[in-house]
């Protein structure tokens, strides 16, 4: 079946909950790769920037023979079809696209780590890949829902589809 990954999901301009319901879609036509599972959508507010719109953010569970290489290309090019604009840190952004977790791998290569560094600091994050995957554990770290309650002081509001 592949190898098992998550992908995190956000955007905050041009439709946002329609950019990453079609996100999903596009996880699922990735040569070798087949959605598995995703989370519900949520809506939290701006990390770091604050002065910009709140973001949907959402997890999906993937199957892929892609490596987490290719596998990063792909998702940076689906961010590119889909108009993603690199401006500064943090910025206002149509599409983000994160790999999260990689079949249990830890990896700290040029241009991709896993888990993702910030992983256990999100409740955007974690909120929806424990939905999908509650006994998620991270490599090196522990089982994610250690983590939540670190995070509660962020807002997130689980949305209705």
């Amino acid at each position: 079946m592949g190898n098992r990954a998550f992908i995190g999901l956000g955007s905050n301009l041009d439709d946002p909950r329609q950019q990453v319901l079609a996100a999903f879609r596009e996880l699922d036509s990735l040569p070798g790769t087949h959605l598995a599972a995703r989370s519900s959508l949520y809506r939290s507010a701006p990390m770091g920037f604050a002065e910009q719109p709140d973001f949907i953010n959402a997890v999906a569970e993937i199957r892929t023979r892609l490596s987490p290489h290719d596998l990063l290309q792909a998702l940076l090019g689906i961010e590119h079809r889909r108009g993603r604009v690199r401006s500064f840190s943090n910025a206002p952004r149509v599409l983000d696209l994160d790999v999260l977790l990689y079949d249990g791998q830890v990896m700290h290569e040029d241009g991709l780590t896993v888990p993702h560094p910030r992983i256990r600091e999100r409740a955007f994050v974690l909120r929806p890949l424990l939905e999908i995957a509650p006994d998620c554990l991270i490599p090196g770290c522990g089982l994610a829902a250690d983590f939540l309650p670190g995070c509660t002081d962020q807002q997130l509001e689980r949305l209705e589809e």
